[in-house]
């Protein structure tokens, strides 16, 4: 086994297949990329007129794409829904115009919320529970979470919600990884204005290059935040993609199906090979594993990438294989079957 450790970076993202390849240049091609928490049967792509092409984006591509997305995340009719590029978009945004002093962050999350606000010269602090938010500026609460898949109910938000209306603060859910729970959604609350939902688009629909995502707020919140998008925030083809999808429920449904399937063999495949499962949502699965570090590089070796969390080194996150070429090289990598 080589002595390689798992990538590195600032921040630490799934995805990075060019640095795998740097650092194991003779593992076989092509890698099979499980790093990432992106649905691997992507939605089919329309035919998108000549015009989506060619043509700034009109307002009534973005009226059409967010009532498309306003019923696909039950969003109240007192919200407005505001089309960005991806969720991430939102998250280096908001620190800038919605600014505040002291953040707190529901722990052990996604990093570039608490880095986002950091940059731009808060004082970021990690806590343990949707109590102890109640006292900062800005609290943010990634739901489902990345990478355990805590799940924060809505019951449980709705006073935090609640009091950071009162106060003038702002509360933070982002919903990246909800669209295959949505009686979970946070949704109900983004009328407040003391509340941000944030969607992403590109996950569940395995589209993520398209760079779509939404902001649900309050309609002065939105206001702000057009203002500082601009004009044209979203292209047009990802206006005419995301409309056409968001608005096909049965195909998001056996979406929902199929990876919750596709999950289950996920988890039945590492207990095998002695991982304990952690938890997840069905796009991910966390594992812990005493040798967690040996099995990045071993994985890596053999042309598969998995996430790994340098904070927790115990810890590998799995995504889902897409094919069953993919099923059976991950087996072969992890010496079952």
């Amino acid at each position: 086994m080589s002595a390689h450790a798992p990538l590195s970076s600032p921040i630490a993202h799934g995805g990075r297949l060019d640095a795998a390849r740097r650092a194991y240049p003779n593992a076989p091609e092509p890698w099979i990329d499980l790093s990432t928490g992106i649905n691997p049967t992507p939605y089919s792509l329309p035919v998108i007129a000549p015009e989506a092409w060619t043509r700034l984006p009109d307002e009534a591509a973005f009226a059409s794409l967010e009532a498309a997305a306003r019923a696909a995340y039950r969003a109240p009719r007192d919200c407005a829904i505001v089309a960005g590029a991806g969720a991430q978009a939102f998250i280096q945004l908001l620190p800038r115009v919605f600014p505040a002093r002291r953040v707190g962050v529901l722990d052990f999350t996604y990093a570039e919320h608490g880095a986002c606000w950091a940059a731009n010269g808060a004082k970021v602090e990690t806590v343990a529970t949707i109590e102890e938010l109640m006292g900062f500026d800005v609290a943010v609460v990634v739901n489902p979470n990345n990478p355990d898949g805590r799940i924060a109910f809505p019951c449980d938000l709705g006073p935090l919600a609640q009091e950071m209306t009162r106060k003038g603060g702002l509360l933070i859910i982002d919903e990246s990884f909800m669209d295959f729970a949505l009686d979970h959604s946070a949704s109900p609350l983004a009328s407040l204005e003391g509340v941000v939902v944030l969607r992403s688009f590109g996950k569940a629909y395995g589209l993520a290059g398209l760079r779509l995502g939404f902001a649900l707020c309050a309609p002065a919140r939105a206001a702000i935040l057009r203002a500082a998008l601009g004009p044209w925030a979203v292209s047009g083809p990802a206006l005419a993609i995301g409309a056409q999808a968001l608005a096909d429920s049965r195909w998001r449904d056996a979406a929902a199906a199929a990876c919750a399937t596709e999950a289950a063999r996920l988890d039945a495949t590492l207990t095998l090979a002695g991982f304990e499962l952690l938890g997840g949502t069905s796009l991910f699965r966390l594992f812990r594993h005493d040798k967690a570090r040996d099995w990045f590089v071993r994985l890596c070796e053999k042309g598969v990438l998995v996430r790994a969390f340098p904070e927790r080194p115990n810890w590998l996150r799995f995504g889902l294989p897409g094919s069953e070429t993919a099923w059976m090289r991950l087996s072969a990598a992890l010496e079952i079957g």
